[in-house]
């Protein structure tokens, strides 16, 4: 956290390549959405790239080179990483692009292309150095003007039109020479640190959406739009023996009965986001890994749209819902209830008790809706992106409950191109069901119900919100910020923003023969620390 004080971040190569190289079975990340429709598996099997790999055998077990599969659900909404919005997309991207800083399977930063930083004794400017021997996929060297470049983009410096929130604070950037970055903010921000970790891309560079060049440990080698993204290993990664893997191949696989038949036949080495009851038939045949991942699950009111606009009818709707029958019925158990935008995975800022502030009441219920004047209910669409079978179940359960008070529900299945760019972007619904992915910081999370912000999805309006949340991101002193957090929680659940449900853990099936895999409490697969053994 910024405070008057100077900050250094040195990190040792040793240091470093322990992170980034030791093997570790579960964590945090990912997301408990089970899965898809449909994917053209048209890689080589993993088989394949096993039998290849007797030859490279090193000591200990680990071998050096390999192929390997993983099952998405989701096609990727764009390869330029300043551009993308899905956490699908981040998820894969992250083995391609680094920033300044990084983060770890336990969400800490590290240095990635920074070596290190100070900042100022008002939090208001950062000095970078860069790590020196850092190159881009296309073999130049990263300098101070590929970072001012990037972040200059993501900030709209020169266009007014910030492409990332998160950037919306910086004045200004220099590069003053060829490993030093000065960014300037135009006011104290306590979480723009974790804004570091965007992409940093080449200077000038307008071709990212068609062939990205990064500096993550994986290159990108191909992608096909609906089948799948394939990256190689970068050889001249910064971190000596990362990675291990000579390929990655991101298959996009919508059904998620194609995905398991993929993963039991070898075709598929890695299966995120598993349904719970799938994770269990596999048995002993697989590594199976179960956690919570930071990413909360909800129903969104378009609070535009009536009668979402009516308080009374958002709260009847929250007493209506038996959260606890759909983490035991959709999620088998392995889900953390939420009363609010935040997940228990960032412990310090999570507001207890907020669970319990729609305790299921059906009578409740129907008393508000009559209140709101609608006695009799009303018929709703619940809009759900098809390729989450973990929403479509959840959506049915829902239908179910909100009929015991009048509430007709049609549930609309959508193609995920489509809830981007309808739902999300448009905001043309009337409900819908997503998880949003965890972030690093609590303000990154809960700044998409600011009244302004352009990720406000679900026409959320509220001074006290926006102030609370405001002064929480400004406020330099530890306790009162974290104080300011969860009463910006507080106000989301007494307004009854949405319905929250839960954080679902994330369930990974991993091929027997892999080891190094790391959860993350974001939304990522990290491949770099991946390798298979003997």
């Amino acid at each position: 956290m910024l405070n008057n004080k100077r900050h250094y971040l040195w990190i040792s190569v040793i240091l470093l390549l322990a992170l980034v190289t030791a093997a570790c079975g579960s964590s945090n990340s990912g997301s408990g959405d089970k899965n898809n429709v449909s994917g053209k598996e048209t890689a080589a099997p993993s088989a394949t790239a096993e039998t290849k790999q007797e030859e490279n055998k090193t000591e200990g077990g680990k071998v050096e080179g390999g192929s390997v599969v993983v099952s998405i659900p989701q096609d990727l909404d764009y390869l330029d990483p300043h551009l993308a919005v899905a956490a699908g997309t981040q998820e894969v991207l992250f083995n391609v692009f680094e920033g300044l800083l990084k983060p770890n399977e336990k969400g800490e930063l590290y240095p990635a292309i920074a070596e290190s930083y100070e900042v100022s004794p008002d939090g208001r400017v950062y000095t970078f150095k860069l790590r020196s021997g850092v190159k881009f996929h296309n073999g130049n060297a990263v300098t101070a003007e590929d970072v001012k470049f990037s972040y200059d983009r993501l900030a709209g410096t020169a266009t007014g039109k910030p492409l990332s929130p998160a950037f919306n604070s910086v004045e200004s950037i220099e590069a003053p020479d060829a490993s030093t970055v000065i960014i300037k903010l135009k006011e104290n921000n306590t979480s723009f640190l974790t804004s570091l970790t965007a992409a940093v891309i080449p200077n000038g560079y307008e071709d990212s959406n068609k062939n990205p060049i990064g500096t993550g440990p994986f290159k990108f080698k191909e992608y096909l739009p609906g089948q799948r993204i394939s990256v190689e290993k970068f050889a001249d990664y910064y971190v000596k023996g990362v990675p291990v893997l000579d390929k990655v191949e991101f298959r996009i696989i919508t059904d998620p009965e194609a995905s398991l038949l993929a993963l039991k036949s070898g075709e598929v080495d890695i299966y995120p986001r598993i349904g719970t009851e799938k994770l269990e038939e596999l048995g002993d045949g697989f590594q199976a890994v179960s956690a919570p991942q930071n990413l909360v699950q909800l129903v969104t009111f378009n609070i535009d749209r009536k009668p979402f606009n009516d308080i009374k009818v958002r709260q009847a709707i929250n007493y209506a819902v038996n959260v606890d029958e759909i983490i035991a019925g959709v999620a088998l158990g392995k889900g953390t209830k939420l009363g609010s935008n935040l997940s228990p995975v960032l412990a310090k800022y999570y507001q207890e008790g907020l669970e319990d502030t729609y305790a299921t009441d059906i009578e409740k219920a129907k008393s508000l809706l009559a209140e709101a004047g609608l006695k009799d209910g009303f018929e709703t669409t619940l809009s759900v992106p098809s390729n989450y079978q973990f929403h479509v179940d959840t959506a049915q359960v829902i239908a179910q409950q909100l009929g015991k008070i009048g509430v007709k529900v049609k549930i609309e299945p959508v193609e995920w191109a489509v809830w981007l760019e309808r739902i999300y972007k448009g905001r043309d619904y009337e409900l819908t069901i997503i998880g949003l992915d965890g972030k690093l910081d609590p303000y990154q999370i809960l700044n998409k119900y600011l009244s302004d912000s352009p990720n406000n999805f679900f026409n959320y309006k509220s001074t006290e919100y926006d102030n609370t949340l405001q002064s929480a991101v400004a406020e330099v002193d530890d306790a009162k910020r974290v104080a300011l957090y969860k009463k910006a929680q507080t106000i989301l659940a007494q307004d009854a923003a949405a319905v929250y449900i839960m954080d679902p853990n994330l369930n990974v099936a991993i091929n027997k023969k892999l080891a190094g895999y790391k959860q993350y409490p974001l939304y990522v697969q990290d491949l770099s620390t991946v390798y298979f053994t003997n």
